[in-house]
């Protein structure tokens, strides 16, 4: 790996606009660019393993890390912690490697707080009836479908923060278009 210092980049955007896609798709084709395994404070199921999918910390952990400040980003979701190590990105940066991020928008949004110099894309169709198609063919009601929608709505409206945007109609257009982005830092 080059001697500079890495990039953080997040990568953020409505439910349905295929961030896990980009990201894998990112990561397979770049040897610059890695992710850190995040944190939880939820105990772990059978079959996991420490460090695989989560790191897992009992509360009194958790709660360390955030009095600390080590938490980039933290959420509750269902009753349990998730988040990102502070540290753990550090490492890598230093290390001289990109360092990606696909999270909500709220998540994001405490990222670039916490780390202005990160950049944040936010990405999602450009038609809005391709994201309603995505969480119909998942909905189960139309309350839910357009719930989901005043979300996805809200979210947008809320993605000011980010510093750029990607289409992501087309998910090998995205990531060929987040690939350039990422050389032009």
């Amino acid at each position: 790996m080059p001697n500079q210092k890495g990039k953080l980049i997040v990568l953020t955007g409505p439910s349905g606009a295929g961030l896990n896609d980009i990201a894998a798709d990112l990561l397979a084709v770049r040897k610059d660019l890695t992710t850190v395994v995040p944190i939880t404070a939820r105990k772990m199921k059978e079959g996991e393993t420490d460090g695989t999918g989560f790191w897992f910390y009992d509360l009194e952990g958790w709660n360390e890390l955030k009095e600390s400040g080590d938490l980039l980003e933290a959420t509750e979701l269902a009753g349990n912690d998730y988040g990102t190590s502070r540290r753990l990105v550090s490492e890598k940066l230093d290390a001289g490697f990109h360092v990606l991020l696909a999270v909500e928008p709220e998540r994001a949004a405490q990222v670039k707080k916490n780390m202005p110099d990160a950049c944040c894309i936010y990405a999602e169709p450009s038609d809005p009836e391709l994201l309603r198609a995505r969480y119909a063919a998942n909905a189960r009601n139309s309350f839910e479908l357009t719930a989901r929608m005043e979300l996805a709505g809200e979210q947008r409206a809320q993605s000011g923060f980010c510093d750029m945007r990607v289409d992501s109609t087309d998910l090998q257009e995205a990531v060929r278009c987040l690939n350039e982005m990422i050389d032009s830092f």
